[in-house]
């Protein structure tokens, strides 16, 4: 049976794991904020430099709950109801100014959703199954099956689901990790407590 076995929420220069505090900003701004996360981390990966906020918000939620695991067999299911719009704006800006007119592609590589699920696969070198939505609210009934089915035929060991908000300088994450064990069932009630507890 499928259960929860950790999940994560960001916001507000906040990080909580497991309902417990793991980091915490006095300044929320997402550009400082996620600086001083990584740097928390104690990590090193210079490319998280040249990301996109979205892309940032899922490595770092990403991180956090993978280096719980040596396991790499993850499927990896992300969703949003803004899409990339963060980057698109950007993008456009770029192309609209005709005195500096020039598509950056640093900016419009970014321009798609889905590339946060790459830069995440990349990092943890995940050869699995992946999946971005879109979606005006987060489809808690189709992604419990769906990832329920992955555990169940084994094509995953683990999965990890997240939601995401990116706009504005408004930002939340929330993830968690599904595997065959766990402290949480992997329902319903439990899944709309950890996607909205800030979502």
């Amino acid at each position: 049976m499928a259960k929860i076995s950790t999940h994560i929420e960001i916001f507000d220069g906040q990080v909580l794991l497991d309902d417990k505090p793991y980091f915490t900003s006095e300044n929320q701004d997402f550009k400082a904020f996620s600086k001083a996360l990584y740097q928390q981390l104690d990590i090193s990966y210079p490319k998280f430099y040249k990301m996109d906020n979205l892309c940032k918000l899922a490595f770092l939620a990403s991180e956090i709950i993978l280096q719980q695991t040596q396991e790499k067999n993850i499927a990896l299911i992300f969703g949003n109801k803004e899409g990339s719009l963060d980057s698109d704006l950007q993008h456009q800006a770029l192309i609209q100014d005709p005195e500096n007119y020039y598509p950056s592609p640093a900016v419009f590589v970014y321009t798609l959703p889905n590339i946060c699920i790459g830069e995440v696969s990349i990092r943890h070198q995940l050869l699995t199954e992946s999946m971005f939505l879109v979606a005006d609210e987060y489809p808690i009934g189709d992604i419990a099956d769906y990832t329920a089915y992955l555990l169940e035929q084994q094509k995953a060991k683990m999965v990890l689901c997240g939601w995401l908000k990116m706009h504005d300088n408004s930002y939340s994450a929330s993830f968690y990790l599904v595997s065959t064990s766990g402290s949480l069932a992997h329902n319903e009630k439990n899944i709309h407590d950890i996607v909205h507890k800030k979502a």
